[in-house]
């Protein structure tokens, strides 16, 4: 152990989920109805860092399991532009930590005005953001004094796939559900998977992942930009072979985000393809083979989550206090 708060905070989240799922269960329960009998149009969410990050993740899980259109809004378009979108009929979901960041607040009271019916998931339930939206879904996941996002990003997913579940009434998301917790605590007690010598020498990498794989690279990537101060940057493992392959020839690095769901065997291919090119490869794999599929991604980034603070320990940064970054980010 790294003795870090990251990874203090990191290693907390399966606790803090089990709790967070038990305690949002009827709550979440009700959304879902009102979701059935609302049957929005469309979804769109707004976040910013991590917060949009999930989002993408929240993209695939909504087209996916209910089958409703589902993109990320551009918070300066009311911010900062001061324009109203064509909103009515849809479902906006705002992702924040905080509740405070004025563009996102502003984004939130623009949805409202517009029509939209408005759902926050945000982690501190005394945050203005309650003022403005029809219904706040707390993440619970506890105070977060590391700067980087752990157990409040890995609880967002959670709230995300609790929503999911009561939205569609699957069976088969609601055993997921009711697996997570447990998910989670194997990856924490499993072997590490990112170390610094596979790092090493690392200033400039690619991340790869596919479907909620992906999503979760952009998280990633964005952690190792924040605590290791290395230069990351996610694609979907497909999109990177129209056009940016060409990097390997200077032997890129490259971390490999597997999930065993639908998209497993294209991106081994892909993955494949890249490892022929000469690219170096780190893997990251799912800790448990049985793991539901929709569950996997969080697995996988809990265990990333206590590995990187490792690599951050190693390479002599602090990764409870990164370089020119702050706790909550004031942003128009």
């Amino acid at each position: 152990m790294t003795h870090t708060i990251m990874e203090r905070e990191a290693r907390s989240a399966p606790e803090k989920i089990a709790n967070q799922l038990q305690a949002n269960d009827q709550l979440t329960r009700k959304l879902g109805q009102r979701l059935r009998e609302f049957a929005p149009k469309f979804v769109m969410i707004v976040g910013r860092g991590s917060s949009d990050h999930a989002g993408v993740f929240a993209k695939y899980l909504f087209e996916i399991e209910a089958g409703v259109p589902t993109f990320a809004a551009a918070p300066s378009v009311a911010s900062v532009y001061g324009k109203r979108l064509q909103l009515a009929g849809g479902l906006v979901i705002v992702i924040s930590q905080s509740g405070r960041s004025p563009d996102i607040l502003a984004q939130a009271k623009m949805a409202r005005e517009a029509g939209a019916f408005c759902v926050a998931l945000v982690n501190d339930e005394t945050a203005p953001i309650k003022d403005i939206v029809d219904l706040v879904l707390p993440l619970r996941a506890g105070e977060e004094q590391a700067v980087a996002a752990t157990k409040s990003y890995l609880a967002t997913l959670s709230a995300l796939l609790q929503l999911a579940a009561a939205w569609t009434q699957s069976p088969e998301l609601a055993r997921a559900i009711d697996e997570l917790p447990q998910a989670l605590q194997a990856a924490v007690d499993a072997e590490p998977q990112l170390t610094a010598e596979s790092l090493q020498h690392s200033n400039n990498l690619v991340v790869l992942g596919r479907g909620l794989g992906y999503a979760i690279s952009k998280e990633i990537a964005l952690k190792l930009k924040e605590v290791c101060s290395i230069h990351a940057e996610a694609f979907s493992s497909a999109e990177f072979l129209h056009g940016p392959v060409t990097l390997v020839e200077n032997n890129l690095k490259i971390v490999d985000v597997c999930v065993a769901d639908e998209s497993y065997a294209s991106h081994l291919e892909q993955i494949a393809e890249v490892g022929r090119r000469g690219a170096e490869l780190v893997h990251l794999k799912q800790t448990a083979n049985e793991v539901h599929p929709r569950v996997a991604p969080l697995a996988l980034l809990q265990r990333f989550y206590i590995d990187v603070a490792a690599v951050a320990i190693a390479r002599g940064i602090d990764p409870d206090q990164p370089a020119g970054l702050k706790k909550v980010t004031q942003t128009l």
